[in-house]
């Protein structure tokens, strides 16, 4: 049986942002419904960075596929080797009899199923037409949260800002012109949330930086970067004020800023709103007022990577022009 190998460019190629955001709003559904079955996650730490791996299993067009992404994080990459911060690879399985169907790079999934998650968040959570929204962090998620955010939001009005000022600026010109929107750079963390409706820190932070100060009555935020405990965006006493919404409770407890917000004795897990496929399958409430402060942590869903992967397969599938291996040969 052959296997396809497809580069991050063929990702790019196959996987859109609407279709991505369709596919992990489904994959939220099915979760939350309990349709799907749990995802895993392991992680090894090294010097610098770590390994993740997530995996699970879900159910797309009728065919049951099993994915497992394997992804090295490495924040200092860029400065010192001139490399992305998130490298890595998801192999992608028939789910009935093990069969490895594709191997591909994980970057673009990664980054667009991220964005795809806080787009359907912001869907149920966020201030109905809000049009005001802070991006904390430019760098390429910052960049791809922006632009999935315009698929569910009618957004006139971003702030940006960045530790690297040069680099907040180039995202300002950048998605400005992109968009067609007024996308302004900021010199700090408090300028760009005064007026946001709508807040994504996506850093590599490792304090909180983001505190009930910052943030008006009635906002949503999408806490992004927090994808290991060392990482924290958000102030405990923010997550203590607000309805927390997770992508997976067990997840964000043990790594997710929920993490340092039980650490800290601000909240417990059982304070949790709900997990955000139990919102979209409508076992929970999402917004159901103007005044109420929602917080969505994502740390990453299997069941994303699953999703989007099994698009990008089916799509290689009809194209018939991409390479192919035979792992067994």
């Amino acid at each position: 049986m052959s296997t396809l190998l497809l580069t991050r460019s063929a990702v790019a190629r196959l996987l859109s942002l609407p279709d991505c955001i369709a596919a992990v709003e489904r994959a939220f559904a099915l979760h939350g419904s309990g349709q799907a079955a749990p995802p895993a996650v392991a992680a090894v730490h090294v010097t610098d960075g770590g390994f993740h791996i997530k995996a699970g299993v879900l159910a797309v067009n009728g065919r049951e596929y099993f994915a497992a992404k394997t992804n090295g994080n490495f924040p200092a990459n860029r400065a010192r080797h001139q490399l992305p911060t998130i490298q890595g690879s998801i192999t992608l399985c028939d789910a009935t009899n093990g069969a490895p169907l594709a191997l591909m790079d994980s970057i673009e999934i990664t980054v667009l199923r991220t964005a795809a998650a806080t787009a359907v968040a912001a869907k149920y959570l966020a201030p109905h037409g809000a049009t005001r929204a802070a991006i904390i962090g430019c760098g390429v998620q910052g960049r791809a949260q922006l632009r999935a955010l315009m698929h569910v939001c009618q957004l006139r009005e971003v702030a940006a800002y960045d530790v690297v000022s040069t680099a907040a600026a180039a995202f300002a010109n950048e998605l400005s012109a992109e968009l067609g929107l007024a996308v302004i750079a900021t010199s700090s963390i408090a300028q760009a949330a005064a007026a946001a409706q709508i807040i994504v820190t996506c850093t590599t932070s490792r304090r909180a930086f983001l505190a009930p100060e910052h943030v008006a009555t009635g906002s949503f935020i999408a806490a992004v970067g927090a994808d290991n405990e060392d990482k924290q965006e958000l102030e405990p006493a923010l997550m203590a004020g607000a309805h927390v919404v997770t992508d997976v409770t067990a997840q964000c407890a043990a790594f997710g800023d929920l993490h340092h917000a039980i650490a800290a004795g601000a909240l417990t897990a059982n304070q949790v709103h709900a997990e955000l496929g139990q919102i979209v399958c409508g076992k929970r409430s999402g917004r159901t007022s103007a005044d109420e402060t929602f917080i969505f942590d994502s740390t990453g869903m299997a069941l994303q990577d699953v999703g989007a992967a099994a698009v990008v397969y089916e799509a290689a599938q009809r194209s018939g022009n991409e390479r192919t291996v035979e792992l067994s040969a």
